[in-house]
């Protein structure tokens, strides 16, 4: 550290630049001031949107650990589902204070992923994509044969959220689910942006990049990845929780392996890596299923795989990646 003119410590100027690259910037709220708008201009739509923004907490679980350490999976639903049974038992049980239930579906999808990364991101590759996947399937079996506890394929039932606060009720349009939902969101992404752009979020886009050469420096490659795999497992388990508080339901579904592979799709159009890409990709997808369904009820998949495909084909970074090389090219012309 260098001494300033003022007799005060300054950073070094790679320090401060650094700072400066990922203060928050304007356009980085647009997002929330959208989110804000559709509260008042749709509010016919709001169950709607607070399902949109549960699965873009989900989604964002999944980019932290595909998008930054290189972490292939499609049993991401797993955490989400135990933090759904997690905090659906719990309302079904006498104690429906929405906050706590946040906190034990989070805890509890922290505690899955730990004790399952510990053993599965041992392995690489097809084995690695597998095992997570078999991990979803062996949950929702055992959901599936624990019928007395979880309700099987009935789905959990009878389960009592309390008014947020002891103020807000949970209502049939959604008010307070949507806002509940955007403001646990927001501390999610604001921690996850912490995170991605901290010297330990630099590690692990090294990981992702080069595994052996961090080996080389001595950079503790397993931790690491063991560890950004807990956290978006709590991620996931808080989007599960918000799910069940949100609709006083859990079924089976929660641990399928339809909601990781959506949640992976919704991300790829997006933009997978960018920290935003669940913030585009997931309403562009669901909104379009909602029209889809109602237009073609019989063949609506057929229209969201096409989609998928001009992506991936004419958008091979997501959508956020087509508007940077926009944007770069408009620049270089300049």
């Amino acid at each position: 550290m260098r001494l300033g003119t003022a007799g005060r410590d300054t950073a070094p100027p790679a320090v401060e630049a650094l700072l400066r690259r990922h203060r928050l910037r304007a356009w980085e709220l647009a997002p929330w001031l959208v989110a804000v708008a559709v509260y008042f201009i749709f509010p016919g739509y709001l169950a709607l949107g607070a399902q949109i923004l549960i699965s873009i907490l989900f989604a964002l679980s999944i980019d932290l650990i595909l998008g930054y350490a290189g972490i292939i999976t499609l049993g991401q639903s797993a955490f989400f589902g135990a933090g759904a049974y997690a905090a659906g038992l719990l309302a079904a049980h006498g104690w429906g204070e929405p906050l706590s239930g946040l906190v034990v579906g989070g805890l509890v999808g922290a505690a899955l992923g730990l004790v399952s990364g510990a053993i599965i991101l041992r392995t690489q590759g097809l084995s690695l994509l597998m095992l997570t996947l078999v991990i979803a399937v062996m949950l929702q079996e055992a959901a599936n044969k624990a019928g007395s506890i979880t309700g099987g394929a009935d789905g959990l039932q009878g389960m009592e959220v309390w008014p947020l606060f002891g103020v807000f009720h949970f209502g049939l349009y959604g008010r307070t689910a949507y806002l509940y939902s955007l403001a646990v969101l927001f501390l999610a992404w604001l921690l996850a942006r912490r995170l991605v752009h901290s010297p330990f979020g630099r590690s692990l886009t090294g990981i992702r990049e080069n595994e052996a050469r961090m080996h080389a420096i001595g950079s503790p490659v397993f931790r690491r990845r063991l560890v950004i795999y807990t956290i978006a497992a709590a991620f996931a388990g808080v989007a599960g929780a918000l799910l069940a508080e949100t609709t006083q339901f859990v079924a089976l579904e929660v641990l399928g392996f339809e909601r990781s592979g959506s949640a992976l799709v919704m991300l790829i159009i997006g933009g997978v890596g960018r920290l935003y890409g669940a913030f585009i990709g997931v309403p562009i997808y669901m909104i379009a299923q909602d029209r889809f369904a109602q237009a073609d009820p019989v063949y609506w998949d057929f229209w969201i795989g096409l989609l998928l495909i001009l992506v991936v084909v004419f958008a091979r970074g997501g959508l956020i990646g087509s508007i940077e090389q926009l944007l770069h090219r408009f620049r270089r012309r300049r």
